[in-house]
């Protein structure tokens, strides 16, 4: 078992990470609380919270349960229950769990507390670690949420068991992304000292920037184009896997600006190649689409943003749409 704590002051909490890791949940929750409501999904294994009276509280599968419709509804179903500011949510499931259950606890009386149980590799990796909730609207992935750091998360590596091997590989999306964010050392390890490393690169990078003010933007390489080809909603893809083509497609855009070399960006290939992930557009991507979906990115300032590769490390940057579109039809080109 290994404890990672995420320093942010009052508001410190620690990620518990291991096989049996959920026997420590009711240790991550509040005192004060009385009832817990327990925000999971159809097949997610129940959790037991001890000396508390739990209501379980069922969202549907996949993206469209991350709606403000959902959260009025359950922030209704706590209301009618009677849920009082000291009570607590948990989320237990993957990234549309941990993202809904969030948001419910930081808008609910202004703020309730939350522990979140990963129950995926792309949860227990990156989504459960460092407070940033929200739901989806037409327009765009997560345009409307909170920062609201939980209280505690539970990666239980015995939820991954009977994780559908093409979730696992959605989780190793966001894994890859780590490898260039420090985490060069995470091949060859255990998967349990492999969750661990990303939860800390994660935390050191939130106790530095929570709010996402300047350093934290790195969070996001490979998710400027990632988050594009998900919204567009024509392809069959999972988070990772757009993850995966947005992280080639950002280390070829790093190329063509002379931040980083050939060598790099076959680094980044072969390391996807390793993950049996997706490195190469989908077939039939209309670019101008795409191109407009990335400008209504949250993260856009002024213009198209991407987090890049070069010389001084993995950083957010504007890039000229007219680079972006040579790139992106140069990759096009290639399928």
């Amino acid at each position: 078992m290994r404890i990672v704590p995420v320093k942010l002051g009052d508001r410190s909490y620690d990620v518990v990470v291991g096989s049996g890791a959920v026997e420590h949940l009711s240790e991550l929750l509040p005192n004060s609380a009385r009832r817990v409501g327990v925000i999971t999904q159809p097949g997610i294994p129940k959790v037991d919270v001890s000396n508390v009276e739990i209501h379980e509280l069922v969202v549907e599968d996949g993206e469209e349960a991350k709606t403000l419709a959902t959260v009025e509804r359950l922030c209704r179903d706590l209301a009618r229950i009677g849920f009082t500011r000291g009570d607590a949510i948990v989320g237990v499931g993957g990234g549309v769990v941990t993202d809904l259950a969030g948001f419910v606890a930081s808008v609910y009386h202004r703020g309730i507390a939350v522990v979140h149980v990963a129950t995926t590799l792309l949860a227990q990796v990156d989504a459960a670690i460092g407070g940033k909730t929200g739901v989806n609207l037409p327009e765009g992935k997560n345009l409307v949420g909170a920062f609201w750091q939980p209280s505690g998360v539970v990666c239980d590596l015995d939820h991954l068991e009977s994780l559908p091997e093409r979730e696992r590989r959605s989780g190793m999306g966001e894994m890859a992304k780590y490898h260039f964010l420090g985490g060069s050392g995470l091949r060859g390890k255990s998967l349990e000292e492999q969750v661990a490393m990303c939860v800390e690169i994660k935390a050191d990078v939130v106790a530095e920037d929570e709010r996402e003010g300047a350093r934290r933007a790195i969070l996001n390489y490979g998710h400027t184009l990632g988050h594009a080809l998900e919204i567009a909603g024509s392809f069959d893809l999972r988070h990772g896997e757009a993850v995966s083509i947005g992280l080639v497609f950002a280390a070829r855009l790093a190329r063509r600006l002379g931040r980083i070399d050939d060598a790099r960006v076959e680094e980044h290939v072969a390391l996807l190649s390793e993950y049996d992930l997706p490195a190469q557009l989908p077939p039939r991507v209309d670019v101008d689409a795409i191109l407009h979906l990335m400008a209504r990115d949250k993260k856009a300032i002024q213009g198209l943003t991407f987090v890049l590769d070069g010389p001084r490390g993995v950083e957010p940057l504007r890039v000229a749409a007219d680079d972006v579109r040579d790139e992106l039809l140069a990759m096009a080109a290639e399928r």
